[in-house]
């Protein structure tokens, strides 16, 4: 696109770059995780992770969608060549494109929980009532389709008008809901209590199991995978301070996960119910947790609202990867408008299988979610460090700056994630045989 939108300002960037990575992977994925693989143990090297890797990620993607002004198609293309980086570029837009139909589904199945609790509430008289709600396919499938249309509506309206104000709303509200909902939390007799007997360390439980999913949820969560943090960074101003962005994005991501534990967990334990349900969490356990607490009609309702509000903007983020990635095909001249509706055909059809037969989320998320997140941002890191080389990712992420912390960075995303990445994933699928 020769017109290509930037962000408008540095606090913008920020929220907007809060918003794509705070969703589902925090108020759902993490705290299911946390409580079925090791507890303190998972926490200790998530956060480890979230430092060491998911930082200097960040930076990479950051870079290499500024630097190149593309998204991973053409980003690709710089760094490995046409031939070589389109068909990279069109295995990620199609990664993002899948991975984004199931996940549209499970949004669906939040705001539909959203609108439950506020309409009826739940209660031990309608749990049944409302799965039933929740496992009608068709129900869903519409909710999933009017999402979509207003995804496509905000992506019409452009960066600035569009993706900019609906963020800052979206953040900056579910900031206020979750802080309440901890405040809430913490409140309730024994809260504090059971919450430290569950974060006391157990570096035991630490094994090959507890490092992949780790890792997979701390590049999951903050958005990596060489679509949505590349497509973003092509938006990002050149007197935009990468490090501090990057930085600011992956606490706000890791506070916001942590915020989440602290009202799940301690009302959990409260009211004896299992921490170790997997993905049942959130359509399961959860409206049990609501149905037997006082105010659970009004606590239910603002939390499946903020989730709601930041599941959406990381929707948000997916889709805009389509719309303006398509953009590198050289030879596609169509208008923003029609790409959008290219990508509302598109999306209506793969969002079938998720809607009408749900198990196939969890085969999709194997696939497109960690598996493939994964991949794509070490080919993102590759494609920088490698393809672009030494002097094009210094010069972008730190300027003029030189010195021992920016070589150590260099050669630490050049060797060593890269590496670690690779080991990880080899002990992980030897400790499945």
């Amino acid at each position: 696109m020769k017109d290509r939108q930037l962000f408008t300002n540095k606090f913008t960037t920020i929220i907007v770059m809060i918003g794509l990575s705070i969703g589902l992977g925090n108020v759902w994925r993490f705290p299911y995780m946390m409580g079925q693989y090791g507890g303190s143990a998972f926490l200790f090297m998530y956060i480890l992770f979230t430092i060491f890797f998911a930082i200097p990620a960040v930076m990479g993607e950051w870079a290499l969608g500024r630097n190149t002004r593309s998204g991973p198609v053409g980003a690709l293309s710089s760094a490995f060549g046409k031939k070589a980086g389109t068909i990279l570029g069109i295995i990620l837009l199609v990664t993002i494109v899948v991975a984004d139909s199931y996940y549209l589904a499970v949004i669906a199945n939040v705001t539909y929980s959203m609108f439950f609790s506020m309409v009826s509430g739940f209660s031990e008289a309608n749990l049944n009532n409302y799965k039933i709600g929740l496992q009608t396919s068709w129900l869903q499938y519409l909710i999933g389709i009017i999402l979509l249309l207003v995804s496509l509506w905000i992506l019409y309206k452009g960066l600035n008008r569009g993706i900019e104000r609906i963020s800052k709303i979206f953040v900056i509200s579910f900031a206020f809901i979750i802080i309440y909902l901890v405040i809430y939390s913490m409140s309730l007799e024994g809260s504090v209590g059971h919450l430290m007997d569950f974060l006391k360390p157990d570096f035991s439980a630490i094994n090959s199991e507890v490092l992949f999913t780790a890792l997979g949820q701390s590049y999951f969560s903050v958005g990596l995978g060489g679509t949505l943090l590349v497509i973003y960074g092509s938006y990002l101003n050149k007197e935009d301070d990468i490090p501090s962005g990057a930085a600011l994005q992956s606490f706000g991501d890791l506070g916001a996960a942590l915020l989440a534990s602290l009202f799940i967990f301690p009302t959990l334990l409260i009211y004896g119910l299992n921490m170790g349900s997997g993905p049942g969490l959130l359509f399961e356990t959860l409206p049990l947790l609501f149905s037997k607490m006082d105010l659970g009609r009004l606590i239910g309702s603002i939390f499946f609202i903020a989730l709601t509000m930041v599941a959406f903007l990381s929707n948000l983020a997916a889709l805009e990867v389509f719309t303006g990635g398509i953009f590198d095909f050289k030879k596609i001249t169509i208008t923003r408008s029609k790409a959008l509706v290219i990508l509302g055909v598109i999306m209506i059809i793969l969002l079938i299988p998720s809607a009408f037969y749900p198990p196939t989320i969890a085969y999709l998320d194997l696939i497109f979610g960690s598996g493939m997140h994964t991949f794509g941002s070490g080919v993102t890191i590759v494609a920088l460090t490698w393809g672009l080389g030494k002097a094009v990712t210094k010069s972008e992420i730190f300027g003029n700056r030189n010195g021992l912390l920016v070589e150590l960075y260099f050669y630490w995303v050049k060797w060593v994630i890269p590496l670690a990445l690779i080991v990880i994933l080899i002990s992980y699928i030897y400790s499945l045989f």
